[in-house]
């Protein structure tokens, strides 16, 4: 005889379960369950749709569970998995709600967005909407406050709504008349594309200064670590209904530009760059200062004829890519012709069948060193820069022989000053090698500096596109060079240009409006015949040449120091930077990384390069995730290819910036 003792475990014992509805109301009592550890969480949501007994579409509700401060999103799961007791606050609510959204141009949209999701899909989801592409290279940002009087706050400002427009989940929107079908329904919904896709008139100048302005590093560093953290949703990190982020470019690698399908993301680039030179958060020289204000001057005028960026033209398409068909066919030729050897005053350069003139002086030390230029004799030859003590000794051993390739090359220009340098900054193991070259004139420096660019990528100067870099290079000096002959198109007394809106505070204070508007009309007759996309473009160059392009900046501590310091993070490195004297002490390149953990008990980052060399610092302004993201997300834009441009691989940005939250 066989006895078969059954025991109830203690999980089917049913017990009272308190769940807030949000639908039902601030004032509702919550909605008491009977229920067992055994039942599942979309168990739960069942009985909870019945007992409310409303009729609705309840799709888009789930549980949200306020003291572990996450999702209830597996519906399979039992309470018991969960780890749910009696005493747990549950909230039903819907997964998407309304959020203010600050765009770069300064329009507040007021959207829905996914608050279960994880942040870098929440924007994936508003780019979607937006018809931005290439959404892995913006993120949200927590606004910074502003010190308002509280009949002040937020009264001026005029919010657009969009949380009637659809989610989809396809990767590109549908397109009506060159815009996402959901901004053809009306008129209203027109006008909103509108401002999102054509640049906005120049800021009044009390605007401009009631902006916050970073008045040092450390200030910026306390911008830069107020990004969300992409890991994790935005109710995890505090944001609530109707709360006002930013919605900003976090990545400065931009990827893919396309005039003809990037209209928004253009726009919105645009108007990050030129917030970013008017509130002098990167900093420019005076003559740069005048030519931002001249394109600013000159995009505002034709952007009220031209109602939207155009895209080139097929004969423009099919002439770059019959040139881009040349260069390939040329790089695979002329590897066995014979070389040419030109030399020149100061200089030897070798190369096929192109020729350069004069030469250039050579400064081996960083910028701010007592230590003057020394001349010495050069020789390029392949992609490598060789230097001698004299024209005599060239046929002999180098002093030293510099590979450009991987290099970083800056231009550090200053066109009235007669001030042509070409930054290097050599791979080293133990981190960068700064130098710099002096060029004695515009012409040598257009042809050192495209030899420099061509040599970074491991290209000669037998490339087909030298030219092509030289002219580049010849047209952007060009702009920076004032006219004192008559204005053209644009007299000096024209009152349509207001040049306090044009050009930092910092001028304002400097100049007078008669001193300045002469000095960026001059710069303006050198831009005056670019097309409004060309304009917006030369604009996003000329801002990505500048010295401090990309960088974010975290105040941190190094392992082993007693002061804090900045460490600069850009798209291709690290950069170390004293905090007393801003000098640059150190800079370590991704390609050089062999790998970096976090060790996040402690917050410390350790990060590994090659030549056994090894780093490790807390952050003292930012939570290190946001470090750890930042160089994890440059890795990951660095893995994009033409290719693969049409998918977003998430698995793979999440194992690289997620951290423990990826495990």
């Amino acid at each position: 005889m066989i006895t078969i003792s059954l025991t109830l475990s203690p999980s089917m014992a049913a017990w009272d379960l308190s769940v807030t509805v949000e639908d039902l109301g601030p004032d509702a009592p919550p909605v008491t369950l009977s229920v067992a550890s055994d039942l599942h969480v979309g168990g739960v949501i069942l009985k909870l749709v019945e007992k409310t007994q409303i009729k609705r579409d309840w799709s888009d509700h789930a549980l949200w569970w306020e003291q572990k401060q996450c999702w209830l999103l597996r519906t399979a799961w039992t309470l018991e998995k969960y780890g749910i007791h009696a005493d747990a606050k549950l909230f039903f609510m819907p997964q998407h709600k309304p959020l203010r959204l600050c765009l770069p141009n300064g329009i507040t949209l007021r959207l829905r967005a996914c608050f279960s999701n994880p942040v870098f899909q929440t924007v994936m989801g508003i780019c979607r909407m937006l018809n931005i592409r290439h959404p892995e290279e913006l993120s949200l940002l927590r606004p910074v406050e502003h010190k308002k009087k509280k009949k002040d706050k937020d009264s001026a400002e005029e919010i657009y709504d969009l949380t009637e427009v659809p989610l989809s989940s396809v990767s590109r929107p549908c397109l009506y008349n060159g815009m996402p079908a959901h901004f053809a329904d009306s008129p209203q919904m027109e006008a909103i594309y509108k401002m999102l896709s054509v640049t906005q008139p120049p800021p009044a100048p009390e605007v401009v200064a009631k902006q916050y302005r970073p008045a040092s590093v450390v200030d910026k560093a306390h911008i830069h670590g107020r990004w969300l953290n992409s890991s994790r949703c935005l109710l995890q990190q505090g944001i609530q209904e109707n709360d006002r982020v930013w919605l900003r470019f976090k990545f400065y690698a931009f990827y893919d530009i396309e005039p003809k399908y990037d209209v928004v993301r253009l726009t919105q680039l645009y108007e990050q760059a030129r917030w970013a030179i008017l509130l002098e958060d990167i900093d420019c020289t005076e003559e740069e200062m005048m030519l931002f204000g001249a394109l600013q001057y000159h995009i505002s005028k034709v952007s009220q004829s031209e109602p939207q960026m155009m895209s080139s033209n097929a004969a423009m398409d099919d002439l770059e890519s019959a040139l881009q068909s040349l260069e390939v066919k040329m790089e695979g030729e002329s590897s066995s012709a014979s070389e040419m050897l030109v030399r020149y005053k100061g200089c030897t350069l070798i190369f096929k069948h192109v020729e350069l003139s004069d030469g250039t002086v050579c400064f081996r030390p960083k910028r701010l060193t007592l230590k003057g230029y020394k001349q010495y004799w050069f020789k390029f030859q392949d992609t490598s820069i060789s230097y001698f003590k004299s024209k005599e000794e060239s046929i002999g051993e180098p002093i030293q022989q510099i590979n450009l390739k991987g290099c970083e090359v800056a231009p550090d220009v200053n066109v009235a000053a007669q001030k042509f340098l070409i930054r290097l900054l050599i791979p080293a193991p133990e981190g960068m090698n700064e130098v710099y070259l002096r060029c004695e004139n515009e012409q040598q420096y257009a042809q050192w500096m495209a030899a420099c660019r061509l040599g970074s990528k491991g290209k000669t100067l037998a490339d087909s596109s030298f030219q092509n870099e030289i002219q580049s290079i010849r047209s952007f000096l060009a702009m920076q060079k004032t006219n004192s002959g008559s204005h053209g198109n644009a007299p000096a007394n024209d009152e349509s240009i207001n040049t306090n809106s044009l050009v930092s505070p910092r001028y304002n204070k400097k100049y007078k409006t008669k001193q300045l508007t002469p000095r960026i009309l001059d710069a303006y007759q050198n831009v005056a015949q670019l097309s409004l996309t060309d304009a917006v473009m030369r604009f996003l160059q000329i801002w990505q040449s500048l010295p401090d392009f990309g960088l974010s900046y975290v105040v941190v501590r190094f392992k082993g120091s007693r002061k804090d310091e900045v460490l600069g993070v850009a798209p291709n490195r690290l950069i170390r930077i004293d905090l007393g004297v801003g000098d640059v002490v150190k800079t370590w390149r991704y390609n050089n990384m062999k790998q970096w953990n976090v060790n996040w008990d402690i917050r410390q980052l350790a990060i590994e390069f090659e030549g056994n060399v090894n780093i490790a610092f807390s952050c003292v302004t930012a939570d290190c995730k946001i470090v750890h993201e930042f160089i994890g997300g440059y890795i990951f834009m660095s893995t994009r290819s033409r290719e693969k441009s049409s998918t977003l691989n998430e698995e793979l940005f999440h194992k690289l910036t997620g951290g423990h939250e990826a495990l």
